[in-house]
């Protein structure tokens, strides 16, 4: 199991994201946290941003076909795509996300 890390500059993307991830069997589960501020360098230059932070919840198996659709559906010429292994967590809840995994 994984978690990844994703922002986008708008609720609408967000969602579209999110419901991409899920109806494609991608992820079994997108968490949406509105109104996060994010302060980084960009260009050579400090930006800040009001951003939405997808928290993603997926096979591993499928990390690779979860980068690709968030750079496909992105607008960010460089979107923030970062996985985490999921070490431990309630054996029911980690069997359900496996279960919601694309075969393809």
């Amino acid at each position: 199991m994984q978690i990844i890390f994703c922002t986008c500059p708008d609720n609408s993307t967000a969602e579209k994201i999110a419901r991409w991830l899920v109806e494609n069997q991608l992820a079994a589960c997108v968490n949406i946290v509105p109104g996060i501020t994010s302060i980084y360098a960009w260009e050579g230059r400090i930006e800040s941003a009001q951003e939405h932070l997808l928290i993603i919840k997926a096979s591993s198996l499928n990390y690779q076909a979860i980068e690709t659709a968030i750079q496909q559906h992105h607008p960010y010429k460089l979107p923030e795509i970062i996985a985490l292994p999921v070490e431990q967590g309630l054996p029911e809840y980690l069997n359900w996300i496996e279960s919601c995994h694309s075969s393809n």
